[in-house]
């Protein structure tokens, strides 16, 4: 399975519900949500009250991407507002198996996420303990980046450790229309695209256009 998965960190939040809906309309079962504090990435979004807004418009699974400081303080709050699948930095967090473990005991996905620089062998603690591996494919903190293609290699060596424990790669940054494919070829469940999907006037186009390049067809 290989799925786009459109960013709301992309979206006209002038007019949120509009967004979801043709993120809706264009065929995606998954939003991906960027939770971002200004000291972790130097940059500040959303908290838990906009994701409890966004889980009243919508039914897609919405899998929140904490790029914060002490997640672990804040696991409760983006649980309870919603969040179908929590991601934590394995970057940030002191207790990756506690962090991931917490998720999982409140019944939903727990996911762990490795930035550009970070190396692989980061991750191979924790195989056991995840349902969702994000592999970021460019430095966390603003969209709009060009993908850091090197990072797709992380997504392949999961391959490995995911034909026994069945949990799924994503990849966040830099996916466009120029990319999708490339990216696609490293195995990689998900891929979010933030930029290509929501400043594209037509955003059902988008989206046929980039599943299309995951389908390898010509649209």
């Amino acid at each position: 399975m290989q799925e786009i998965v459109p960013s709301l960190l992309s979206a006209d939040f002038s007019k949120l519900e509009a967004e979801i809906r043709s993120a809706e309309s264009a065929g995606a079962t998954r939003l991906h949500l960027d939770v971002m504090d200004g000291h972790f990435v130097p940059n500040l979004t959303f908290g838990p009250i906009i994701i409890k807004a966004i889980r009243k418009l919508t039914q897609l699974h919405l899998e929140t991407h904490l790029m914060i400081e002490h997640a672990e303080k804040y696991l409760d709050h983006f649980i309870d507002a919603g969040s179908d699948t929590v991601l934590v930095h394995v970057e940030s967090s002191d207790n990756v198996v506690r962090d991931l473990a917490h998720i999982r005991n409140r019944g939903k996905k727990a996911g762990l996420v490795i930035n550009p620089p970070t190396d692989f062998s980061a991750l191979e603690p924790y195989f056991d303990y995840l349902d969702h591996l994000l592999v970021m494919t460019v430095n966390p903190g603003f969209g709009g980046q060009t993908m850091i293609t090197e990072a797709l290699q992380k997504v392949v060596k999961a391959q490995f450790y995911q034909q026994e424990r069945n949990f799924l790669t994503q990849i966040d940054g830099g996916v466009n229309f120029d990319t999708v494919r490339i990216a696609a070829k490293s195995g990689v469940n998900l891929l979010v695209a933030g930029s290509a999907f929501f400043s594209n006037n037509n955003h059902e186009k988008a989206f046929r256009e980039l599943t299309g390049q995951l389908n390898n067809q010509q649209l």
